[in-house]
């Protein structure tokens, strides 16, 4: 902090300026149209100086982090002389700025007095944005023209009036026009609202005063930042994963490799060796990829860094060009999702070489991606969005979590009740997976499976999912996740299908999804019986898999044996080699 500042007024400006990023958020919540954003809460809020340089994250998803001042910096470079009070900016170009073309982004610049002081901004993931597939999220695209209209930074709004051309071209080349314009509204109403707060803020601090603040709170988390850096060991360390295939070449191992290099107050994050773009979607551009990095990153950090943009000083972050982790056009990247998420699984590999005893295993690998739609006998456009995850890795202190969405989204499960009642579905089924989760002192976390019924004449269901070859890896001796699985199961008889795929439904039809196990942390046969006990009576443990995976003797009636517990474990211990310290397995 710089000297000769009131600390008390600061953190006051501090937390005023914090709490409007997420009053934008519960604004979004409270008056959006579609699941994906009111029960998915896939969307973030955040507020920017003039300058455009991220000064506020509302509590929204990581794993917009670094997008938002990526798709900023497009706008500034058109528009940043010709603004005016009442614009309104809009962009999903994921070569501009954008992630994914689902993903749109507003900008209000916000103006005191005729001055511009501050930029609020949004992005939501909209039900439909056009394209080959409803939900627009296929994975076995292979360009992005099949993906969805693809806006550049434009005019929503130009001083007050709206831009009537790319509101009718946005009205025209989506399924769902009025899901997409409550929820662009919904946007609408949280900049206003940002608006309204912040211009109450200026005009309780002043104009220069509210600028030096914001500029002071970037400088504030960048010392905090490489105060906290500082304290960690330097070196270098480097972590191999792999995701399956990219859906179109099938079977086709695709290497993410990262490295991480910490010397002083500085830190590194470098995809150099990752392969190169692929033909299906799930390429990243370069603002996700930092995302993942950042998300990373900041979980080995002390929580009170502020998400802003002083923060990202510290880290750098290299991809080279046309690769998977900063693609090229046309490079399709709508199932982008799932890069971004095994980016920070990929990342946890190399920080817990750093840390051993602070980072966890490897989580399902989430989210994973489920989209069906079509037309009601009525003529009806549906479509239903689903990114569902469950499973974190086992931590050094504690199990991984059960049902609880991937730390780079911050998700939630839609409801049952508003999906049946919503779209043409029934949830037959929604229940954890015994003997799923990876063993180790601290088990994997459980996942779970979901059923859903189709009750329509005909639809498209797409789904993007991975960790089916190569497994969740566990840590420091523990053992691997299980697999993911889908399954249609048509007329009685159940068919596997691939990780990524497109396929049309009819009605009677029923879609299993199986979530992947976390992977566990630490020695099995050094987890608390009475762990395993608790595990077993819940039904998430098999006798048969709490005696193979952790020596654990249970009675028939529910109860611990520990005389044949030890003796067990005694044998088990005398009879093995030491164990891996990273467990990185691939299925049979």
């Amino acid at each position: 902090m710089a000297p000769g500042i009131d600390p008390i007024e600061f953190e006051l400006f501090k937390n005023a300026l914090f709490s409007i990023a997420d009053e934008m958020a519960l604004t979004v919540h409270r008056t959006t149209y579609s699941a994906v954003l009111k029960d998915n809460m896939d969307y973030s809020t955040a507020f920017c100086d003039a300058e455009g340089r991220l000064v506020a994250q509302g509590l929204t998803l990581p794993s917009h982090l670094g997008s938002i001042p990526e798709a900023l910096a497009a706008v500034m470079r058109r528009y940043g002389d010709s603004m005016a009070e009442g614009d309104v900016f809009v962009l999903n170009d994921p070569f501009e700025g954008g992630m994914h073309l689902p993903d749109i982004f507003l900008f209000q610049p916000i103006y005191v007095e005729g001055e511009r002081v501050a930029i609020a901004a949004t992005i939501c993931h909209h039900t439909d944005v056009g394209g080959r597939v409803p939900g627009s999220n296929a994975s076995d695209s292979t360009e992005i023209y099949q993906e969805g209209l693809r806006i550049p930074p434009l005019r929503l709004y130009e001083r007050g009036r709206p831009n009537e051309t790319l509101h009718a071209l946005i009205e025209r080349n989506v399924r769902v026009p009025v899901k997409v314009f409550g929820d662009l509204r919904a946007q609408l109403a949280a900049c206003t609202i940002a608006e309204r707060a912040f211009r109450e803020l200026v005009a309780r601090t002043g104009v220069e005063t509210t600028r030096f603040y914001m500029n002071e709170l970037l400088d504030y988390a960048e010392a905090l930042t490489r105060a906290a850096l500082r304290a960690l060991p330097d070196g270098e360390w480097r972590f191999e994963d792999h995701i399956d295939d990219d859906g179109v070449e099938v079977g086709r191992p695709i290497p993410l490799k990262v490295r991480v290099e910490k010397r002083g107050d500085r830190m590194v994050v470098d995809w150099t060796g990752s392969s190169p773009q692929v033909k299906g979607a799930i390429n990243n551009t370069f603002s996700y990829t930092r995302s993942a990095a950042y998300c990373g990153v900041k979980s080995i950090l002390p929580p009170n860094i502020p998400n802003n943009e002083g923060y990202f000083r510290a880290i750098e972050v290299i991809a080279p060009p046309g690769t998977i982790a900063n693609a090229l056009p046309p490079a399709a990247c709508a199932a982008r999702g799932l890069t971004g998420f095994r980016m920070v699984d990929c990342l946890f590999g190399a920080l817990a070489m750093m840390l051993p005893d602070r980072v966890g295993a490897a989580g399902d690998g989430g989210n994973i991606g489920v989209s069906i739609g079509g037309w009601t006998r009525e003529r009806q456009p549906f479509i239903y969005v689903d990114f569902t995850c469950s499973a974190w890795g086992g931590r050094p202190f504690a199990d991984g979590c059960d049902g609880n969405s991937h730390m780079f989204a911050n998700m939630a499960s839609p409801s049952i009740e508003v999906t049946e009642a919503e779209q043409p579905i029934q949830i037959t089924r929604y229940e954890f997976l015994p003997d799923t989760m990876g063993p180790g002192q601290y088990r994997g976390g459980a996942p779970f499976c979901r059923e859903y019924r189709f009750l329509e004449e005909e639809g498209v269901l797409q789904v993007r999912s991975d960790r089916r070859a190569f497994l969740p890896f566990g840590l420091q001796g523990g053992g691997a996740g299980a697999p993911s699985m889908n399954w249609l199961v048509r007329e009685g008889r159940a068919e596997p299908l691939p990780s990524k795929f497109c396929i049309t439904l009819r009605h009677g039809d029923v879609f299993r999804l199986e979530v992947p196990g976390g992977g566990g942390w630490g020695d099995p046969l050094a987890r608390d019986p009475a762990l395993v006990l608790r595990d077993a009576r819940n039904g998430l443990v098999s006798l048969d898999a709490a005696r193979r995976d952790h020596g654990v003797v249970i009675t028939p009636g529910w109860t611990l044996d520990a005389a044949a517990t030890g003796a067990l474990r005694a044998e088990r211990l005398a009879a093995r080699g030491p164990l891996p310290s990273i467990s990185r397995e691939r299925a049979a």
